[in-house]
């Protein structure tokens, strides 16, 4: 069956191709980055770009903001970074004699947070508001976002002076995950002719009021109970991996994931589907969207993080242990 086969409707099918294409028009490769990044607007989700410098991180999440339509930010975070900075602060004005409140860069549809772990713990906090409650409190006065809102946030993983890691809690506020490795030969010697000339330049393919129909069209995707068993079983075969026939994840796992990754998995995986032309989740699309969601989320022993394990193969090792459930749909003639 193809995928035009299957799209439940032709305009939401086709937009959402379009958009793709769009931006895959201007990046080369990177297939995996920038499907999740269209999956994580779809969801309502925040997405967290990691990879070495000039993968095409800020590109990518700069490119589909401009597909998609709408306002959009960049704020370089920087050590030196505070939080009235991001957010806004309170301004005296002496010709009125009074203060007024000027709203910050962050007051926008498409947040793009670059080098996020370069910011102090403070700039974190005020981040933390932004990006759970979608709204900013300044001067005892709560201003919510414009809708939608997203934030993109990239980082470096090699970089060990001037950063500041994430904290759990923030690592936990973002939907996915998303590693970013080098591109292979051909890959590069694309970018090379695309690039090495006047770059090919995004257009716009969607706009605010389109994407909102597009998350709630995500959010009716059905969801059969055996999936969603399937989700909680995933999620709890990381705090009690032995019941899962696991006894070797015990002392790897410290903590398991938290309720937002079943959450998570159901929106991720639903916004994956409704992509890829169905209104109904199957288990594939929760398993193609495990590792992003599921591996940020795990907090490892001590011996496991000195011993260098991999938090996504820790996930990928649970994927082959938790068995999927066969579900049929019926989708009636065609």
């Amino acid at each position: 069956m193809t995928v035009a086969e299957e799209v439940p409707s032709n305009t939401h099918g086709e937009v959402l191709r379009q958009a793709l294409a769009e931006v895959k028009r201007v990046i080369v490769g990177q297939e995996h980055m920038v499907e999740r990044l269209l999956v994580a607007l779809l969801a309502r989700g925040h997405c967290l770009l990691e990879g070495v410098p000039g993968v095409a991180k800020t590109l990518a999440a700069s490119t589909l903001a401009t597909v998609v339509g709408g306002s959009f930010a960049r704020i370089q975070f920087t050590p030196d970074l505070v939080p009235s900075d991001i957010v806004g602060t309170r301004v005296f004005h002496p010709s009125s004699e009074k203060f007024d409140v000027e709203l910050g860069p962050v007051f926008v549809n498409f947040l793009l947070a670059d080098e996020i772990n370069r910011a102090p713990a403070k700039v974190q906090s005020a981040l933390l508001e932004v990006m759970a409650e979608r709204q900013v409190t300044l001067a005892g006065k709560t201003h919510p976002l414009p809708a939608p809102f997203v934030v993109l946030a990239t980082q470096n993983p090699i970089e060990s002076e001037g950063v500041y890691p994430l904290p759990e809690v923030q690592r936990d506020r973002f939907l996915f995950k998303v590693r970013i490795s080098h591109p292979d030969a051909r890959e590069e010697l694309e970018i090379l002719h695309r690039m090495s000339v006047k770059p090919p330049r995004p257009e716009v393919v969607l706009d605010p009021e389109k994407l909102i129909e597009l998350q709630e069209l995500a959010e009716q995707v059905s969801v059969h109970q055996l999936v969603a068993d399937y989700v909680v079983r995933l999620v709890m075969a990381t705090r009690a991996p032995a019941e899962y026939g696991l006894e070797e994840l015990a002392d790897t796992i410290e903590i398991g994931v938290s309720p937002r990754a079943t959450l998570g998995l159901v929106a991720a995986g639903r916004a994956l589907a409704l992509l890829r032309g169905r209104d109904y989740l199957l288990p594939d699309d929760v398993r193609d969207v495990a590792v992003d969601v599921m591996g940020h989320r795990l907090m490892l022993t001590f011996d496991a993080l000195a011993d260098g394990v991999d938090p996504d193969e820790v996930v990928r090792r649970i994927l082959a242990a938790v068995p999927p459930p066969l579900v049929v749909w019926n989708q009636g003639p065609r």
